[in-house]
């Protein structure tokens, strides 16, 4: 391998690294076909909200007191959660799944957390954004096991002295097998003058919980991230991450929105979406080291006696199993089709037909073996064996590209003065000896395919979430693995002791120094580009993902291992061509 490929070599290896993290933390996920949006469109969809652009930060109403009323906590309990609702502004105060086990409590994920006065899950607020939550006691009515509805009358005096009053009503129904429940906001006018207030421009906004599923640190969880995610009336998807201390607007028609974790999402449908206004995402409210994100949904203004603006709320895993009922009425309760939840996934873009082809594959595997770190094992040595003509073949082609290396030498010195004349001998040399300078490219691109949707597949893969390979070392896949936790931090590694990335960092140090004895990573590179290649670019890899995946580092590293197999037959088979010559 001459100078030129080795330096190509590291600057391809360098974009993977960026375009993972570009991935990961900068980039917008989008998945929307090919249109005429231009990037200066694209950019006035996500824009920053001012305090002079969000909507006035306006209280209309005041609420009639109840000296009866205490604050009253209401329990719901379906196959799918616990739940728990209040009647202070009737509002979600705790949402755990059952099925879904949070590795750091040890209790059901929390769908519904960092609640505080100002800011809890469902919660409306009488007004524009910025205006507050209800925060005042509602009368409470639980008509059965999964259905309560909450009302409260607030009244508010015209120009002319009157009093005019109406009633706000939520009405929760939830259903014992789905994380789909219903939400109605209605909307009552005993004055029967609705339309003619003074405050015209009376509306509502309605959120998400602040918190999606289990707390992480974004300083040490680096594969972790918060994202907005919506639907447009044409199916186009958006997913959005979300920096910290962010608010921004959403101004896009939309069939719904949510915002989603890595696991877990919270999406809101309305069922009249001609009626909903701008949208907000906001990661303004944290809690510690602790990272969150919501939504804020804005009403139209409302100009009518009596209104009923129906909700579907799904506040559970980011999966497709419990996605896709939501495409055919005759798969869920409610009898929704057509909301393509599934768009909300994470994908690999333009390679999302492979990444589903691979997670095809991954199941019929696990179906035999029912163990994901064993499927991926296997996976790993079929996908290299299918590739080892591809392997065979760049190693060859470097082989061959030894053999001219004193050949291109002698051109590059005798026309060192005429570039024209140089490459025309060079692409002689090339002809006569049947050496195709993209024979050592194509597979190194075959491979970065590969490696681009394995890394999103293993990163994002939902059934990975707790799943135990080697109990007591890899006991859940989405996670790093742990033999020992540390009672301090380390800066870049945090407080788990992990084997996984040492044995990673050792194979890649071993296939290297074997790749380098097969004379097919260095020839015609200098000893400190060898050593650059050897123990640089493994040591950058290794501080880069300590904190990864263990079912990618251990795809990473089984690759590595079965790699290493391949290029010492390699190496024999080279060396036995060398003697034939």
């Amino acid at each position: 391998m001459n100078k030129n490929t080795v330096i190509a070599v590291i600057l391809s290896t360098l974009v993977v690294i960026a375009t993972f993290f570009m991935q990961t933390y900068l980039l917008p996920k989008t998945s929307e076909p090919a249109g005429n949006d231009t990037a200066q469109t694209q950019t006035s969809e996500m824009q920053s909200a001012s305090d002079s652009e969000r909507p006035e930060n306006k209280t209309f109403f005041t609420s009639e007191e109840n000296a009866n009323l205490t604050e009253e906590e209401i329990s719901i309990k379906t196959n799918k959660a616990d739940i728990v609702l209040t009647n202070k502004g009737g509002d979600i105060i705790s949402y755990k799944l059952f099925k879904h086990i949070d590795v750091e409590t040890k209790d059901g994920v929390q769908m519904a957390d960092n609640i505080s006065a100002a800011n809890r899950a469902c919660a409306l607020s009488l007004g524009g954004v910025n205006t507050k939550i209800v925060n005042e006691l509602f009368n409470v009515e639980k008509i059965d096991d999964y259905t309560v509805l909450f009302t409260k009358r607030f009244s508010e005096t015209d120009s002319s002295g009157a009093v005019q009053s109406f009633v706000l009503g939520k009405c929760y129904t939830f259903t014992p097998d789905e994380y789909m429940f219903k939400l109605d906001v209605l909307l009552h006018d005993e004055s029967q003058n609705i339309a003619g207030r003074k405050n015209k421009e009376f509306s509502y906004t309605l959120r998400t919980s602040p918190q999606i599923g289990p707390h992480f640190n974004p300083k040490l969880n680096r594969y972790e991230n918060r994202q907005f995610i919506s639907l447009n009336p044409n199916g186009k998807a958006k997913r959005q991450v979300i920096g910290a201390k962010q608010f921004k607007q959403f101004n896009k028609d939309y069939r719904w929105n949510g915002i989603a974790g890595k696991y877990f999402e919270e999406i809101v449908i309305p069922v009249a979406p001609e009626t909903m206004d701008f949208s907000y995402y906001s990661t303004q409210i944290e809690v510690g080291d602790y990272a969150n994100a919501q939504a804020i949904l804005v009403r139209k203004p409302i100009a009518a006696e009596d209104i009923q603006d129906s909700y579907y709320l799904y506040f559970g895993p980011r999966n497709e199993k419990d996605l896709k009922i939501y495409n055919s009425a005759e798969q869920n309760v409610w009898k929704l089709e057509g909301q393509q939840l599934g768009e909300s996934l994470q994908s690999s873009g333009w390679l999302g037909w492979f990444e589903a082809g691979l997670k095809w594959f991954l199941e019929m595997i696990y179906r035999f073996i029912p163990n994901w770190g064993a499927a991926i094992i296997i996976m790993t040595i079929l996908l290299k064996l299918a590739m080892f003509p591809i392997t065979r073949k760049q190693s060859l082609s470097t082989l061959k590209m030894q053999e001219l290396q004193p050949q291109i030498k002698n051109i590059q010195e005798k026309y060192k003065d005429s570039p024209q004349k140089q490459q025309e001998a060079m692409a002689k040399i090339y002809k006569d000896s049947g050496y195709n300078p993209m024979s050592g490219c194509l597979p190194m691109g075959a491979q970065f395919l590969i490696l681009f949707a394995m890394y999103n597949l293993f990163n994002n893969y939902f059934e990975f979430r707790g799943a135990s390979f080697i109990p007591g070392w890899i006991s859940d896949l989405s996670s790093g693995d742990s033999i020992y936790t540390f009672k301090f931090t380390i800066p870049l590694f945090g407080n788990q002791l992990r084997i996984l990335p040492i044995i990673y960092l050792i194979s890649q140090l071993l296939f290297g120094k074997i790749t380098q004895n097969g004379g097919t990573a260095a020839a015609g590179s200098t000893q400190a580009q060898m050593n650059m290649m050897m123990y640089g670019m493994p040591l950058v890899f290794f501080f880069l993902f300590y904190n990864a995946p263990s079912g990618l580092l251990l795809y990473w590293t089984v690759s590595n291992l079965f790699q290493m197999g391949q290029q010492l037959i390699i190496n024999n088979m080279m060396k036995e061509k060398k003697k034939t010559k």
